[in-house]
Order: structure tokens, then C-alpha cells, then sequence
């Protein structure tokens, strides 16, 4: 981790500067500004020769080692009389200063710079951004009225020559329509046109074109965190669950009917290259189920892609055994389940996920895998976002390699959806990764 690097280097720095003065009863100022600016410079050459990939990321680091060579260069030029030598005074000093140096590091250590993965298709890909206000449904999150907005993001062939199926994504309880970007680009390289849906306020964060910003509603927040302490009971869960799949299938359904109406009329080339027949829906955790949800209720999907969720479209809820009911109606979509060891060591022992068992014959073209050792947001790109934030929110560091995991998940997804959509091969998965 490069920030973490440097805030080393920093604290070293400052450490054996004030033990340098305390050993020789001296300022030093001169070197001290000679120091600072010699940082600094180090810092422009490190973000110049790319070894430092410049991003916000950076950006308070940066201002602050520019404020002191700035500071040190303005010192060196009026070369003031030295003051009087006072180890508090140093003391004091370098104790701030590395709190400086802390808090400047923190951004490039929560979000570290990475390599993205590279796409194996022949496609360079393009992206494009939207939001779309929905005239039929009023926005439920807020006292200010108006139109639901649904905001989103397009992969996609870049000087695309025919015409590509179309994949629906849906984010987690918490995510963004950026969390699988690395699945979404290597799609999109193999001729697929991607997009990923913002659910506004059930998303952490999305800006939509005029440069509204809506963030996760709180009463949804507290929901999804009593869900996960177990505050409520079977039929109170149930309600909630038909709740938040009301507002994900509505959403995903305004968005696909949304692009077929422009497909092939728009002017914009991303709705000029898709396969309106040939059409695939997959997300993550919660936007997982929605996917399923979606498989059973449109007849325009080809192929369903769950990764790490419960089948709420096939739960009913019993009053006779206070506990969820599996459907009896045959689910005949395609249909691929990628799951973590969070979610499989549940499959038996939550009726949560009593649709989800493997034996459920229901279920007539399903494929199962589980990827060992991965938890929940190992089968999203964040854990490479910021391997800090995934690692607290998931409760711990997972055992299986990010890389390893994202890129087998991504190789699956892909060859899944080219048997399903364009008739590529023939998939299989192993049980276990």
C-alpha cells in the first residue's frame, strides 16, 4: 500500500529529525526546510513517473507537503535568525506534524491505488451515464415530491459493429452501481453492453446528471442493520423483504423498458448496438434477489446470475409454522448461483434461504458453485476499492486470494452468459473454487 509506504517514511523522517536535534541541542531549521522541500519533490517525481497514480486519493497529502516546502522555501529565503533551541518546542512540533501526516495518509490508505484487472476480449470498452425519472412513480424517500430518478451506468463495446445482448445489474443493500466494475468491462470486452443501476437511497451514494445527490436512507439503513442482529421476526422479515424487492424489480424493470424503447431509435450509439432479444439481469447480494425476482416475472430474460442471495421470489410466509415456505412453481430461466462461505454455511440452516437448497426441484436449469474462503464482498470489487473498508464491513479479512476469486467469478459470468444469450460453448462450474 503506497500510502501507507510514504506515511512510514513521513513518521521516520520526523522521528529521526527530533531525535537528531534533541542529540545535538540544535534547531536545524535549514535542514529541516531543505527536508521539506526535498519531500515535496520527491512526492512531484513519485506522481510524474506514475508510481504514484494521481487521484483524490492524494489530494490532501499533497497540499499539505506543498504548504511546507512552500513554508520552508518562504524561510530559506528571508533566512531569519535561528530561534533560541527547545526540545519541548521540537517535541511538540513533530508530535503534530505526524498527525498531520496521519490524517493527510488516510484517504490513500482506506482507498489504495490498484491495478484494475485487464479485460481478456477484443473490445476496448466505452462508458456512458444517465438518469432516467420515471413519470409513473412519485419518490417515496423524500418529503419534496417529484418523480422517482433512477440513475445509470453503460459498459460497452467502444466503435461497436452490430448489435450486443444486454446485461442488467443490480447492487447490494449498501453498494453502488460500481461495485463489479471489473465483471462489467470484462463483458463488455466480449461484446456485451452492461448497465449497472443506482437505487437511490438504498444506494450508498448516487449523483444523478444535474448533480442531485441522494444517499442511503436512514430508515432503510436501520432495516437492513436490524435484519442483521436479528431484531425481527419471520413474517415481520417477510414484509420487508416483498418491501425492498418492490422498489429494486420496479426500478430494474423502468430501467430495461426504458433502453427497448430507445434501442434502435436513439441517436446515442449505446442504443444503437443492443440485442433487445437477447437479454441477461445478475447482482450482488440483494440486487441478486431482485434478478431472481425478475427471471420469474418478465419473458424477455434469457439467463439469471446470482451472486451470494436469497431467493425472496420464492419464499411465501406460513402462519401455521411462523416460518418462510418455499414456492412449488417451477422456475425454468437459466440460472447460475455464486456463492461465499457466507451465504453457503447458511443454506441449510436458515429458512431464509430455504428456496436456495441444492435439492430444490423447483429449479430446472440451475448451476451452483462456491467460491472457499470468499465472504460476502469478496464477490465484489471492493475488497480492491479498499481492502480497510470491505474487511470491517464483512467482519474480517477473507481467506480466499481477491484476485483469484474476481477474476474466476468474472470467467464463469462470462461464459455463462455466452452459452445462454449467444449460444458460445457449453457451461459448467465446478462445485467449489
Amino acid at each position: 500500500m503506497m500510502g501507507l509506504v510514504l506515511l512510514l517514511i513521513a513518521v521516520a523522517f520526523e522521528v529521526a529529525f527530533s531525535v537528531y536535534c534533541f542529540a545535538t541541542k540544535q534547531n536545524h531549521t535549514k535542514a529541516k526546510n531543505w527536508g521539506r522541500i526535498g519531500i515535496f519533490a520527491v512526492f512531484i517525481v513519485l506522481a510524474l513517473s506514475s508510481v504514484i497514480v494521481w487521484s483524490l486519493r492524494w489530494a490532501v497529502l499533497g497540499l499539505l507537503l506543498f504548504l511546507l516546502a512552500l513554508k520552508a522555501a518562504v524561510s530559506l529565503i528571508r533566512n531569519k535568525t535561528k530561534k533560541s533551541y527547545k526540545p519541548s518546542a521540537i517535541a511538540w512540533k513533530s508530535i503534530v506534524m505526524i498527525a498531520a501526516l496521519i490524517f493527510a495518509c488516510i484517504p490513500a490508505i482506506v482507498f489504495p491505488q490498484h491495478t484494475a484487472l485487464a479485460v481478456t476480449g477484443k473490445y476496448k470498452v466505452a462508458n456512458a451515464t444517465y438518469t432516467y425519472t420515471d413519470k409513473n412513480r412519485v419518490e417515496e424517500f423524500t418529503d419534496k415530491g417529484g418523480n422517482r430518478f433512477v440513475n445509470v451506468e453503460f459498459w460497452y463495446p467502444e466503435h461497436a459493429d452490430g448489435t450486443y445482448p444486454l446485461l442488467v445489474f443490480s447492487h447490494g443493500a449498501y453498494g453502488i452501481k460500481a461495485s463489479n466494475t471489473s465483471t462489467y468491462n470484462e463483458l463488455a470486452s466480449h461484446g456485451y453492453i452492461v448497465v449497472s443501476i443506482d437505487h437511490p437511497y438504498h444506494s450508498f451514494f448516487t449523483r444523478s446528471a444535474d448533480g442531485t445527490v441522494a444517499t442511503i436512507n436512514t430508515a432503510y439503513n436501520q432495516e437492513i442493520t436490524n435484519m442483521n442482529n436479528g431484531v425481527y421476526s419471520k413474517e415481520e422479515l417477510f414484509q420487508l423483504t416483498q418491501k425492498w424487492m418492490k422498489l429494486r424489480t420496479d426500478d430494474m424493470n423502468f430501467v430495461i423498458d426504458t433502453i427497448l424503447a430507445k434501442a434502435g431509435k436513439d441517436r446515442d450509439p449505446v442504443y444503437q448496438h443492443i440485442d433487445t432479444k437477447k437479454i441477461g439481469v445478475f447482482g450482488h447480494s440483494m440486487g441478486a434477489a431482485a434478478s431472481v425476482w425478475l427471471g420469474r416475472e418478465r419473458k424477455d430474460i434469457s439467463a439469471v446470475v446470482n451472486i451470494d442471495a436469497p431467493f425472496f421470489s420464492e419464499l411465501t410466509y406460513s402462519k401455521e409454522t411462523s416460518d418462510f415456505a418455499v414456492s412449488t412453481k417451477p422456475y425454468t430461466i437459466p440460472l447460475l448461483n455464486i456463492y461465499s462461505d457466507d451465504v453457503w454455511n447458511q443454506l441449510e440452516s436458515n429458512s431464509l434461504y430455504a428456496a436456495n437448497k441444492l435439492d430444490n426441484p423447483q429449479f430446472k436449469e440451475a448451476y451452483t458453485t462456491h467460491f472457499k474462503g470468499a465472504k460476502h464482498l469478496s464477490l465484489t470489487d471492493l475488497p480492491f476499492f479498499s481492502p480497510v473498508l470491505a474487511d470491517t464491513l464483512q467482519g474480517g479479512k477473507a481467506d480466499i486470494n481477491q484476485e483469484y476469486c474476481i477474476k474466476t467469478e468474472n470467467e464463469l459470468i462470462l461464459k455463462f452468459f455466452d452459452e445462454k444469450l449467444k449460444g458460445i460453448g457449453h457451461f459448467t462450474a465446478e462445485k467449489t473454487y
